[in-house]
């Protein structure tokens, strides 16, 4: 067994060497190549010119002033024209947010929930924003548990209908962010979605493939009686539904969108658009009230962070699984990344019994903190993750990882698809102060529940489909509480190190961490999985920013969940799936499969990732954008 006392000698003995021989990181090439490549039996994209970032499908955009990065090109636009007309980065993610909210209902909008992290320029700190909604104070666990059993076979809270809907906290999270970080008024932040809703958006191709996935689901559960009410959503949304390069107006939330321009936050909660959603939830027969909106609030968070190497990365505990990346790093760090190489099975099989012991954690104790009791920063206290590293051999599989304490108990798995699929949006807006926004957008599984209230042009989010059934665990449903989540953004700090030379003094102070990259990648389970691989891609494998979310991926899928029963022991047999892109080599593919791990090549899955640095030498800021996704970067 290859254990990570072995690796952590290795990786010893090399960087000692490297310090000896004082020789930088290997830098891009100053020349292109022009190597003849070998010729392909099927026909396939062009080549790019050979930089010296080989894993990049395109380059980066580098601006002087503000970027922007988003899902669609014309929130990234609106984003752009946003600060040029003195909005704070803050304004242009609202902006940029809204117009997706028109663009991309299949991952967004303001039936759903918003998490943020801000790093503020004048006060020199990062902010965290949990903007996720509660459970019906109305409903029990015995309503769930009722309607899991008439269209779940007792198994789950159904993905769409009334049972799965909480509280929207998207609203509420404009205005929470905008008080504290924006400058423009909110009326001109909605302005260009109000008028693109109006007369017309243009729906890009992936974007709009989704969206045709949605109308045979939502008709198929109208039919089925899960879902109570569907001619709402096929009249805003599937009448007819988009095809690419179609112009998509939404009337009723241009409507909404002035109203909540005009009248404040309180209209979506406390005036006419609340006192709708609790019309529509009566009509139907849903637990939802007007009291459940007038409640709502959301709160103000620490991220929480973990260092990796030169790097400082930043997430939003529980309710979400952001601090499963930070254990994953932490695992890794003591592993000779760079040594392995990039898609290497050694590295590629460190990453993934990494993700496997850390998401047995989220199984078990990622939850509403208000409800749980369980304090986050245990998962990344020292000592915590060096015990599960040890567990891991680069030469088998693990056949069942637990949680740090196995007393504690496990929740039972069943692989759900859902926590895999996940429909979500990120983008992240740097301006010319420094500030930079990185923020998260859901309506979770699908469009959402398939509710569209009354006239109102948004569709309720079924989040509460992540609520546990089994009263014992932490994330069981329970009245006013907030479900686990999996849309995470993330942060990152790095030590300037061109400036780090040896001093005279300590190395915090020679060489204090500096805020250098704002990012994420939406999708489900993927999420931390690919917050790793584009932190170990910038760290460990010198990639650029674009090409750091260009170069293939790969995703685990099974193991523990925070939906099942807390005791049972049917995920640790679960092994699970290691899915690939086709940029993971054949080799690597086939030591995986002899290592233990099933490998399946995938096309999708992988995540969308949109992120933006600061160039530490120059002060410039760099945008990158998913090839995955219909995506645009850009900056002036």
């Amino acid at each position: 067994m290859r254990t990570l006392a072995v690796l952590l000698a290795a990786a010893g003995l090399a960087a000692c060497a490297a310090m000896e021989e004082g020789a930088p990181p290997p830098a891009a090439p100053a020349t292109a190549s022009y190597e003849t490549r070998a010729l392909s039996s099927e026909t396939g994209p062009g080549d790019r010119l050979d930089t010296g970032r080989n894993h990049g499908l395109r380059s980066a955009v580098v601006a002087p002033n503000a970027a922007a990065a988003s899902a669609h090109p014309l929130a990234t636009r609106v984003a752009l024209d946003t600060m040029k007309a003195g909005g704070s980065a803050m304004d242009a993610a609202i902006a940029a947010n809204a117009m997706l909210g028109l663009v991309e209902p299949t991952g967004n909008g303001i039936g759903g929930d918003l998490f943020a992290i801000v790093w503020d320029p004048e006060t020199q700190e990062l902010y965290g924003y949990n903007g996720s909604g509660r459970s019906p104070m109305g409903a029990t666990l015995e309503d769930m548990q009722a309607a899991a059993d008439e269209h779940m076979e007792g198994e789950e809270i159904p993905p769409y209908g009334a049972a799965s809907v909480t509280v929207p906290g998207t609203v509420d999270g404009w205005f929470a962010l905008h008080e504290r970080f924006g400058k423009r008024a909110m009326a001109d932040n909605l302005r260009p979605a109000i008028e693109y809703a109006e007369n017309g958006a243009p729906i890009p191709e992936v974007i709009a493939y989704y969206w045709n996935l949605s109308e045979k689901r939502y008709r198929s559960a109208h039919e089925s009686g899960m879902l109570e009410e569907v001619d709402n959503a096929i009249a805003t949304y599937f009448s007819p539904t988009p095809r690419e390069g179609s112009l998509f107006r939404n009337p009723d939330l241009a409507r909404t969108y002035r109203r909540i321009a005009a009248e404040g936050r309180d209209v979506f909660y406390k005036g006419e658009i609340a006192r709708s959603m609790d019309a529509y939830m009566r009509r139907i027969g849903g637990h939802l009230r007007y009291e459940d909106f007038a409640r709502h609030e959301g709160e103000w968070v620490e991220p929480v962070c973990a260092d990796y190497r030169e790097a400082r990365l930043c997430e939003l505990g529980p309710n979400t699984q952001g601090v499963a990346a930070l254990q994953m790093l932490q695992m890794l760090e003591g592993f000779d990344m760079r040594g392995f190489g990039y898609g290497s099975a050694d590295s590629v099989m460190a990453q993934v019994e990494a993700k496997r012991l850390a998401f047995a954690d989220r199984a078990r104790g990622y939850a509403d903190p208000a409800f749980s009791g369980i304090d986050p920063e245990a998962f990344i206290a020292p000592g915590f993750n060096d015990a599960k590293a040890e567990r891991i051999d680069l030469e088998a599989a693990l056949s069942g990882p637990r949680a740090h304490d196995p007393a504690l108990g496990l929740a039972l798995e069943s692989a759900d698809a859902r926590l895999r699929e996940g429909d979500t949006t990120y983008l992240t807006t740097a301006d010319s102060s420094g500030m930079m926004v990185s923020l998260i957008q859901s309506n979770y599984r699908g469009m959402g529940s398939g509710l569209v209230p009354d006239g109102l042009g948004f569709m309720l989010q079924d989040r509460g489909q992540l609520f546990s059934l089994d009263r014992d665990h932490p994330n069981v449903f329970e009245p006013g509480k907030r479900p686990f989540h999996t849309i995470i953004p993330a942060f990152a700090f790095k030590q300037d190190m061109p400036g780090c030379q040896v001093r005279a003094t300590a190395i915090e102070e020679a060489c204090p961490y500096e805020p250098w990259l704002s990012f994420g990648l939406m999708g489900g389970g993927m999420q931390p999985q690919g917050h790793v691989q584009i932190i170990l891609n910038l760290i460990d494998h010198d990639m650029g920013l674009q090409e750091a979310g260009d170069a293939a991926r790969w995703r685990h899928t099974g193991g523990c969940e925070p939906t099942d029963d807390l005791n049972g022991d049917a995920c640790e047999s679960d092994m699970g799936t290691v899915y690939v892109e086709s940029g993971i080599p054949e080799a690597t593919r086939a030591a995986l499969e002899g290592r233990g791990h099933t490998v399946r090549p995938a096309r999708s899955g992988f995540g969308g990732y949109q992120a933006i640095m600061r160039d530490f030498e120059t002060g410039a800021w760099i945008a990158a954008t998913e090839l995955r996704k219909d995506g645009a970067a850009g900056g002036y």
